[in-house]
């Protein structure tokens, strides 16, 4: 026992206690502070969503005075006629109404161009495109579909083509019918299954088939969609749009072909499958829930990487502080928690750079802009505290790897699990190996000294 003055048995075994439990002390409140970091991080993911509502407030902005997302529904024959309904004063009273009859067979063939127009800091996609119609409309058994035919209004008939936003056609619609042109008239009637587009008044003998051919010069922002009214609806596209969105409840009846030139892509829709019937008198069809169409995406949504790279953000910092403090104890080196939080800080700050160089420059360049500024500044940091050309390269190069496998990670889709797990898997195994022969309760340590 020290025989030194002053001495006492308690101020040893407070400093035993110490020695023996330093590392553990030491680790837990690197786990604080990795937590303490996740606010600011949380912090970047609200800046980012704040960035990408601006981004869509723009878009919308600019679509809405170009035109917007289209959806050409038709044409469709929309007839009147009356109905004797009982008033509750028992006086029948005859009541207009509308039946719908929709096309036999409907043939569009499109192309689809597109333009990019710029606002700020920001790129919106818009289209013009030019589509080719026709079809025909097959004779008509009213009765069976519950309506009798001395009640028709055939001199009222008229003929719709549903366009949602009419704002985006660029040239009056001239129609054939039977091979006779029909200029068609701005706005539809007051109905229920069209509201916005153009009609126009026809001559049609139900007993009789009816051909129509037209031209559409539509423009619109983002998205072409198709109502499936006839029978069967075929459509066709091409354009020279690489990154397209097959969307709505029909895909494509074939593989699309889409290659650096653009895409093609084309539906066979029966009626069958639509579930819109010849003549609808229902008013509760709808034909938007049947539609289908493309929509043209950006090839790389910065936002959306930038985002899935901050929901990295606690693997990201916890194993950064797990390498600095592997590092502290094999060295035998004190690090003080102030000098973990600046190397925190600097890892948020990593994200901060991210957001504003991909508002210019793309996602993959900002992403190696910003991760060789973080690198560069934490490694010169890690320089200066060990005083180690050797260490700081080291740190320097299992950081710099940190930042390439979390790179590969946000690129990929389908395979991120795969990928993400059996990295997580070697890195743990690495940990492992290195930690094996760590005294991490000072007892070799305190062996030597006695």
């Amino acid at each position: 026992m020290d025989t030194t003055p002053g001495y006492t048995p308690q101020t040893e075994e407070k400093k035993s206690f110490w020695d023996a439990n330093k590392m553990l002390i030491k680790s837990m409140l690197i786990g604080v502070l990795t937590l303490v970091m996740l606010i600011p991080a949380s912090f970047t993911r609200e800046l980012v969503y704040e960035r990408e509502d601006r981004q869509q407030q723009v878009i919308a902005e600019v679509s809405s005075k170009w035109a917007l997302e289209q959806t050409v529904k038709g044409p469709i024959l929309a007839v009147p006629y009356l109905v004797a309904e009982t008033q509750p004063d028992k006086s029948v009273v005859n009541v207009k109404k509308l039946a719908y009859i929709m096309p036999d067979q409907l043939s569009l063939n499109g192309v689809v161009d597109p333009e990019q127009r710029h606002r700020s800091i920001y790129d919106v996609t818009l289209y013009r495109s030019k589509l080719q119609a026709e079809g025909s409309f097959k004779p008509v058994d009213f009765a069976v579909a519950g309506i009798a035919p001395g009640s028709l209004l055939l001199h009222e008939a008229r003929l719709l083509i549903g366009i949602s936003d009419v704002r985006g056609l660029e040239q009056d619609i001239t129609l054939e019918l039977n091979d006779v042109p029909v200029t068609m008239d701005a706005g539809v009637p007051a109905n229920d299954l069209l509201s916005s587009g153009l009609s126009k008044a026809v001559s049609w003998d139900p007993t009789q088939a009816l051909s129509f051919r037209f031209n559409l010069l539509l423009k619109g922002s983002s998205a072409l969609n198709f109502a499936p009214v006839g029978k069967t609806t075929k459509v066709n596209l091409q354009s020279s749009w690489q990154h397209p969105s097959f969307e709505g409840k029909f895909l494509p009846s074939e593989q699309a072909s889409i290659d650096q030139a653009g895409f093609r892509s084309a539906w066979n829709v029966l009626q069958i499958s639509s579930g819109i019937p010849s003549v609808i008198t229902n008013q509760a069809v709808s034909l938007a829930e049947s539609s289908f169409g493309v929509k043209l995406i950006q090839p790389a949504d910065g936002y959306a990487k930038t985002q899935r790279s901050v929901k990295y953000a606690l693997l990201f910092i916890s194993l950064t502080f797990t390498i600095f403090f592997f590092i502290e104890v094999l060295q035998k080196k004190q690090i003080h928690p102030l000098q973990y939080l600046l190397v925190g800080l600097a890892l948020c700050v990593f994200y901060t750079l991210l957001l504003s160089f991909t508002e210019y420059i793309g996602f993959n360049f900002s992403y190696g802009i910003s991760a060789t500024a973080t690198v560069s500044l934490i490694g010169l940091y890690v320089w200066g505290v060990f005083k180690s050309g050797k260490i700081a390269f080291s740190f320097t190069a299992a950081l710099s790897a940190l930042y390439a496998y979390i790179f590969v990670l946000i690129q990929l889709e389908d395979f991120a699990l795969l990928f993400g797990s059996t990295g997580l898997f070697i890195l743990l195994a690495i940990i492992m190996y290195y930690s094996r022969k760590i005294d991490w309760y000072g007892t070799l340590k305190q062996a030597g000294r006695h």
